[in-house]
């Protein structure tokens, strides 16, 4: 396994569609293992492969508790076939918008198809955090970012600082 770099906006391949995987192989499964290496270091619950650097729909993620055992989930292809009519708004933050956070409203509950590393069709439901993460990890894979949930305000002046930040790099 290997640590990946960031991918930080405001680069350009984070606003992409990624491109579906079409053989789950050697190469996917490496990347799967890569990014929940990345994700665990950096430390976050959620990572999608734009944020490395792939356009590619692959995320990782693990919401469980600090001190329960690890809850890996690696999914290949993943698409949300139900949400629930109910929301809830939970503060986010993002691996790729580092030290900017924001209450995002999302359906309470979801249901997930996806491909596991080894190719299997799988579903998942899931709600509270779960819920969220794999909302905000799927809108990696269509270009869409956290801060487009926010008003206009906030949102602003979030990206009035990134561009403040990125000008200083």
């Amino acid at each position: 396994m290997t640590l990946r770099a960031l991918t930080l906006v405001p680069d350009p391949l984070l606003r992409q569609v990624a491109e579906p995987v079409a053989d789950i192989d050697d190469t996917i499964r490496t990347l799967l293992s890569d990014m929940a290496e990345t994700m665990y270091d950096a430390p976050g619950i959620g990572l999608a492969a734009p944020q490395v650097g792939i356009c590619q729909r692959v995320i990782v993620m693990d919401c469980a508790p600090d001190d329960s055992p690890p809850e890996l989930w690696k999914m290949v292809n993943p698409e949300i076939i139900s949400r629930s009519d109910e929301t809830s708004k939970l503060e986010e933050g993002c691996l790729s918008i580092p030290n900017y956070t924001g209450e995002v409203i999302r359906p309470t509950e979801v249901v997930v198809q996806y491909h596991d590393e080894g190719g299997t069709e799988k579903e998942m439901t899931a709600t509270g955090l779960l819920a969220a993460c794999v909302q905000h990890e799927i809108d990696h894979l269509d270009g869409i970012l956290f801060t487009d949930y926010l008003s206009k305000l906030k949102r602003d002046m979030i990206w009035r600082k990134i561009l403040k930040e990125t000008r200083g790099r």
